[in-house]
């Protein structure tokens, strides 16, 4: 499925060897000192007087841990220098997403940070450098499908999660409207306890050897929203609001396709996660039968007619009661997968499962 962020190709600076600093990159290279000072540290690459460590060898610079480029417009990985903890920094453009700061603020502060159906990314601090935008800080996330969901049980877990973010942002009359693929990341400290590259999350922090990784089984996850940039709060006293089109990572809504001049975008955010699940589940993998008539009702031209929040998480509630132990345990296989892989992964998986029940480990992998 999804690597670390959606990749944005960054034009390295001309002049430069390969493998060198592009143009966004060297944003930041130019402010290591000044983020050093704030308590963040970056990498070995953006650090003042780095010389690459291919310089002189025959091998290609992506072998080399910095030789590993950022994939990221706005954002940087780096290090809080006072507990060692993998943190993603974002430059925030104003007239990209004026409420941002604002949407971050509200669902990092009390009392609502401390609710547990909030799963917004918690905001860990705000960075004031003189002259240039501020810079929002989070914990480092990965994309919610990496690695991918091995059974029923993980799916439910994070749909459970993801819709019950998406309600409490509602309810807090906060409208999301990019709940996309993208912008649904997972926490990695129970799966990842040594954590990963940054750049590419295959591979150990230092670059050396394999990533080591737990199953959401064996470790639950917890799923987390992030990327305010189109988010808005509306007044309840107003009604129901009103606003222009925005259109974020899935183009495909329908009331984005008629030109109205304003929607109602709570209705959007449903679409959005309907769409996920059609697209990215029930379209490319087998057993995802008893989403259709959830996922129909999300997904309905007419904005009016979808459920609400609040409708979709009673619902899902009702359909997770009803899937069996086996269902729940049973493994996510691809559509037209073909038969030797079926029977070699059916064989690694009932024997995990196996270990999984005698470990009493739950069939719907809840975090502590």
């Amino acid at each position: 499925m999804s690597s670390q962020y959606i990749p944005f190709l960054d034009d390295p600076i001309p002049g430069r060897q390969p493998g060198g600093l592009g143009e966004h990159e060297n944003w930041w290279a130019e402010r290591q000192e000044a983020l050093e000072q704030a308590g963040y540290m970056l990498r070995p690459r953006f650090r003042p007087g780095w010389q690459p460590s291919w310089t002189g060898t025959n091998k290609q610079f992506l072998d080399f841990e910095d030789g590993q480029r950022i994939g990221m417009r706005l954002g940087m990985d780096a290090t809080r220098i006072s507990d060692g903890k993998p943190v993603m920094l974002k430059k925030l453009l104003r007239e990209e997403g004026p409420h941002e700061l604002e949407i971050n603020k509200l669902f990092s502060a009390e009392p609502l940070v401390s609710d547990p159906r909030n799963h917004c990314v918690r905001l860990l601090d705000v960075i004031e450098l003189p002259n240039d935008q501020p810079i929002i800080v989070h914990p480092l996330l990965r994309p919610f499908a990496n690695p991918p969901l091995q059974t029923y049980g993980e799916f439910v877990t994070f749909f459970s999660h993801t819709c019950e973010g998406v309600q409490f942002m509602h309810e807090n009359h906060v409208a999301h409207r990019d709940c996309t693929y993208a912008n649904i990341m997972l926490d990695p400290s129970n799966m990842f306890p040594e954590s990963f590259h940054p750049a590419v999350t295959d591979r150990s922090k230092d670059f050396r050897r394999k990533a080591k990784w737990y199953s959401r089984t064996r470790r639950p996850t917890r799923y987390l929203l992030i990327d305010f940039g189109l988010s808005r709060r509306y007044d309840p006293a107003n009604g129901p609001p009103l606003d222009i089109p925005i259109r974020g990572g899935d183009k495909s809504a329908p009331e984005h396709q008629d030109r109205v001049t304003q929607y109602n975008p709570f209705p959007t955010d449903v679409y959005y996660l309907g769409n996920l699940i059609r697209e990215d589940f029930m379209q490319k993998y087998q057993g995802f039968e008893f989403m259709e008539p959830l996922v129909t009702d999300m997904v309905q031209n007419d904005p009016t007619k979808r459920p609400t929040m609040d409708e979709v998480v009673t619902r899902f509630s009702e359909i997770r009661g009803k899937l069996s132990t086996w269902k729940l345990r049973s493994r996510i296989a691809r559509k037209y997968e073909f038969w030797p892989v079926t029977a070699w992964k059916s064989v690694g998986h009932w024997y995990r499962t196996v270990g999984y029940i005698l470990g009493r480990k739950a069939s719907i992998p809840e975090p502590k």
